[in-house]
């Protein structure tokens, strides 16, 4: 399957002093959460991996079995399963005490082992003489998640990463059910880096499922307290979803339960605006993570009622500069679209 970029505009351009230097094109979706579309760009019917953007829909399975409670997961906890966080010291802390909490270690993750994303955390980890675990993958919070949903139902969690393992299953499920997208044979299906399946999902359903998770709507009744407690957890913890100078962690810090955001990898980036009943969904084609904030900002600057003051704030992310190595301002992004 190969995607076609000619169809889908340009939104965000970079500049280099006044002069526009190279552009990101992409495609933007809203819905409501009858899933009628309230705005779309580019193509919103093509199917793309949502990749780490839906792990909110992926902890359902936590939360519905119950699995969350019989471990006293609070909000810190339930945060972590949505996120990709930085592996600073209290992300890693807080995976391994759900990992011991259902009397597990690192040992039964299968995420893979990588240094942390934020550099203070790598440059710590590196003068303590330590090496990194897959605690510090971005991913544990939602592989931890996984393995006591597996313990919790009596399942074995060795080879939970497979696509045949029943955790896989509940979690394509649970995601199908949510994005009115099923998962099954016919899907296109790939790798993600934390080595679960990813499933290719049209734009479009993406943006309806999150507003389910905006709104609690078009779901039964517990998944709509799931998803409310996820959307309580992760504005009351942001800095577990993603962590120090992020811009899901910014964002949701200033904006609190007013909006939940999540990037995913190669340029996907997924919302939902509780107090509008909507849901976003984009990707930025050539993967650039630069360009997929700036349009997920634009978006939440279009849908999202702001005080000036709180507006003026809010601009660095919707107009991010670029500085080179001596601090000095050399250009910056813009969205194409308002």
């Amino acid at each position: 399957m190969t995607l076609s970029f000619s169809p889908d505009p340009v939104l965000v351009e970079v500049l280099r002093g006044d002069m526009v230097e190279c552009v990101h094109r992409g495609a933007a979706v809203v819905c409501d959460a009858d899933g009628k579309v309230v705005h779309a760009i580019g193509d919103i019917e093509r199917a793309i991996y949502p990749r780490s953007a839906i792990k909110a829909l992926q902890a359902l399975p936590l939360l519905e079995s119950g699995a969350a409670d019989r471990y006293g997961f609070g909000n810190a906890e339930l945060a972590l399963a949505c996120s990709s966080h930085g592996g600073e010291p209290r992300h890693v802390e807080t995976a391994a005490g759900m990992l011991a909490k259902a009397g597990l270690t690192d040992a039964t993750l299968e995420c893979g082992a990588h240094w942390p994303s934020g550099t203070a955390a790598t440059h710590a980890l590196a003068r303590s003489g330590s090496k990194p675990t897959a605690l510090h993958n971005n991913c544990s919070g939602k592989h931890s998640g996984f393995v006591c949903f597996a313990c919790s139902e009596g399942i074995d969690p060795r080879g939970y990463v497979g696509i045949d393992h029943k955790v896989q299953r509940f979690v394509a499920e649970a995601v199908g059910e949510v994005t009115g997208h099923r998962l099954d044979a016919d899907t296109a299906v790939g790798t993600d880096g934390c080595s679960i399946p990813t499933f290719a999902i049209p734009l479009k359903n993406l943006a309806h499922g999150f507003a389910k998770l905006a709104t609690g709507e078009g779901v039964g009744p517990e998944r709509a307290k799931a998803f409310a407690r996820l959307r309580t957890a992760c504005a009351a913890e942001p800095f577990m979803v993603a962590g120090s100078g992020r811009f899901c962690t910014d964002v949701m810090t200033m904006l609190g339960a007013r909006a939940f955001v999540k990037t995913g990898a190669e340029g996907v980036f997924c919302a939902a605006l509780p107090e509008q009943g909507l849901g976003i969904a984009l990707k930025c084609l050539d993967g650039a993570s630069r360009a997929s904030e700036v349009m997920m900002a634009a978006l939440i600057t279009k849908l999202l009622p702001m005080e000036a003051a709180e507006a003026a704030k809010f601009d660095r992310f919707l107009h991010p500069v670029m500085k080179n190595w001596n601090g000095i301002t050399v250009g910056s992004l813009r969205p194409t679209f308002s």
